[in-house]
């Protein structure tokens, strides 16, 4: 069973159907009915139960079946609506992690349209207003609300990358007066194994059987590692500004860990961007190319070495990283004036 009929047996006629104006509908489902209004969504579930997902799968013609787990039963809500209505403009106090498992789904963020395709992802910060688009599609939508504390304890478990975990700690939740999200789009063949692992998450909170709490989170944690890896993210303006720093930083350390061994194809691997990003990234923020970057990195670790250690001249030569003794003599030269012995003792 694939990712979709998984989702369409939740809202199966099998289970109880709520009746039109049930008032739960409107959680589910709430259409426009003011163009300036702005609802604040909560957190609709008690704090013991950290994670719930919302159905909507646009399975006919104008409709909508839609329904939420953890719940006490098994249900679905049916929704007619006419092609190109919006919900309501909204915010949450939680975040929000909307996946496309079929199809394709536009919404409004902060006052722009965005198209998301089968097997994206947005993650919406707390504070950030948004609708979404029904349209007349054969399409599949899961959201996941997560409660703040279980995403910041995700966030501190260092399950991701550093390039966005410094982001999403520093950028979603803190900064309450910017409005935020990030786009998420699968690279190669990250999305068959991305939704091994949703299918398993809805299945816990399908069932919400003992201890589907904790198998929940570490769930939450796969997923987030491997939006990290194997997700390429868009971002506005602004993140790219914060963005390109927090890489810089990440890059630095990364280099200064590596030195004696790294190329440049070890932080295309690392940190999945082309190779001009490292280059025009570490140019941008020292003024040197990435060979003298590395070179800058490794003459540092030999002058520390030398006044540190009596390790002699030809194996430190070798533990920065270079195998050719004349050239590191040369290069060593020119940078402090002096042989490195003669710097060792002066």
């Amino acid at each position: 069973m694939n990712l979709v009929e998984q989702c369409r047996q939740f809202t199966s006629s099998d289970h109880r159907q709520l009746e039109a104006h049930h008032p739960l509908g409107t959680r589910l489902v709430c259409p426009e009915y003011s163009k300036s209004a702005k609802e604040e969504k909560h957190y609709p579930l008690l704090a013991s139960e950290r994670i719930f997902f919302l159905c909507w799968d646009f399975y006919a013609s104008s409709q909508l079946r839609s329904t939420m787990y953890p719940s006490p039963e098994k249900f679905y809500y049916n929704f007619f609506f006419h092609d190109g209505e919006k919900t309501q403009l909204h915010t949450h106090d939680y975040i929000e992690l909307g996946y496309v498992a079929r199809g394709s789904f536009k919404q409004r963020i902060c006052e722009k349209d965005i198209t998301f395709y089968e097997g994206d992802f947005c993650l919406i910060d707390k504070n950030c207003i948004h609708q979404d688009y029904l349209m007349n599609q054969d399409a599949l939508i899961l959201f996941f609300g997560i409660e703040n504390e279980m995403f910041q304890e995700i966030m501190n478990e260092n399950v991701t990358t550093q390039k966005i975990i410094s982001f999403l700690q520093t950028s979603l939740m803190k900064q309450k007066d910017f409005q935020q999200y990030i786009h998420f789009h699968p690279i190669a063949d990250a999305k068959e194994k991305m939704e091994r692992y949703i299918s398993q998450l809805l299945s816990e909170l399908y069932t919400s059987e003992i201890g589907s709490s904790h198998i929940c989170k570490g769930l939450l944690l796969r997923i987030f590692r491997l939006l990290s890896t194997e997700y390429e993210f868009s971002l506005t303006r602004e993140q790219k500004k914060n963005m390109n720093w927090i890489v810089f930083e990440e890059v630095c350390t990364y280099m200064e860990t590596h030195y004696r061994t790294i190329e440049t194809q070890d932080l295309i691997d690392h940190f999945h961007f082309q190779k001009d990003y490292f280059n025009r990234l570490i140019k941008k923020n020292t003024g040197m190319t990435y060979s003298e970057f590395l070179q800058d990195i490794r003459l540092k670790k030999a002058e520390q070495l030398l006044l540190l250690t009596d390790t002699n001249v030809s194996e430190i030569a070798e533990l920065v990283g270079y195998h050719n003794k004349g050239y590191f003599y040369k290069i060593f030269t020119e940078r402090y004036g002096t042989t490195p012995a003669k710097y060792r003792n002066s």
